[in-house]
């Protein structure tokens, strides 16, 4: 494989698509404001709910999923009991039992915002684009000002690559949220998509300013950095990037075709090594194949 083809390779794929749909676990006890009872057995639905978010926050979500079910058996019209199963649910990766817990909150409080929204988020992980965009169209409908909802249309505008109204609900959930990172860094992958360069690398250091580790932040700014030819500093997001995430196969690949770039062999060898070795603990068999010709390369320059 040529270093052009590589290079058009690393571009190509630089921008890492990543949904972190928001399902607001922190804001979790959102649908229900009544005082703990930790002291007595649960006896009605709202001791249920009040027991599964004391579950939750020691991190026992079957048991609190468990006593979400019970407090639902108990009181069928309890809309923040359905709610709060349906995120226990989304937490254990449950997406279609989620779904149908939030759809069963919207139908017993059907002006339930945060329902709404979190719905379409399963929905957008789902791969439901166009039915998520409908709920998150109602829950902002219901709360102009939910940032997360904004911010989860902005990401089924992105995926139907309707880039202007990704923009658009981007920028509109800066407005209500404006210290969510996620909201910038994907500000910045739209702007990738655009070719607007500039627009993108300040999104991206934005995202990082808000979350100092955000290795996908990195990866984009090291890219964007390498395409400019400033390669010492893409060699420093990539680092960046790694020391955030240990297991981010691709900055490493990124860093190490930067130092062949530099005519720094050895240090390429070492970090395209890395990249192999996760892309195949990974069963990234197309880019552990594409770590290993490069590190060949790298070997027979380094003879």
């Amino acid at each position: 494989m040529s270093e052009l083809r590589l290079i058009e390779l690393l571009l190509k794929y630089l921008v890492i698509f990543l949904i972190p749909v928001l399902t607001i676990s922190s804001v979790i006890q959102a649908g229900l404001t009544l005082p703990y009872l930790a002291q007595t057995k649960p006896q009605t639905a709202a001791d249920w709910v009040n027991q599964g978010l004391q579950l939750v926050q020691k991190k026992q979500l079957k048991d609190a999923i468990a006593a979400f079910e019970t407090a639902t058996k108990l009181d069928p019209k309890l809309a923040p009991a359905y709610y709060n199963l349906g995120l226990a649910l989304r937490e254990t990766e449950q997406l279609q039992p989620a779904a149908e817990a939030f759809y069963r909150a919207i139908q017993a409080d059907p002006k339930f915002a945060l329902a709404y929204a979190n719905l379409g988020a399963v929905l957008l992980e789902g791969n439901n684009p166009k039915q998520a965009q409908d709920f998150l169209q109602n829950a902002i409908e219901l709360e102009p000002n939910l940032g997360l909802a904004h911010y989860n249309l902005g990401l089924v505008k992105e995926q139907l690559q309707d880039w202007e109204g990704a923009i658009a609900a981007y920028n509109t959930a800066l407005k209500y949220s404006p210290n969510l990172p996620e909201i910038t860094y994907h500000l910045g992958v739209v702007y990738l998509q655009q070719n607007q360069i500039e627009q993108a690398a300040t999104a991206f250091r934005e995202a990082i300013k808000l979350k100092p580790s955000y290795a996908e932040a990195y990866y984009n700014l090291g890219a964007i950095l390498f395409g400019q030819g400033n390669l010492q500093s893409a060699i420093e997001a990539f680092r960046q990037s790694t020391l955030a995430n240990r297991n981010y196969a691709n900055a490493y690949y990124a860093a190490g075709l930067v130092y062949m770039h530099l005519g720094q062999y050895q240090s390429a060898q070492t970090l395209l090594e890395s990249a192999k070795t996760l892309y195949a603990s990974q069963g990234n068999s197309q880019w552990q194949k594409s770590a290993e010709e490069l590190l060949q390369r790298a070997s027979s320059q380094n003879n």
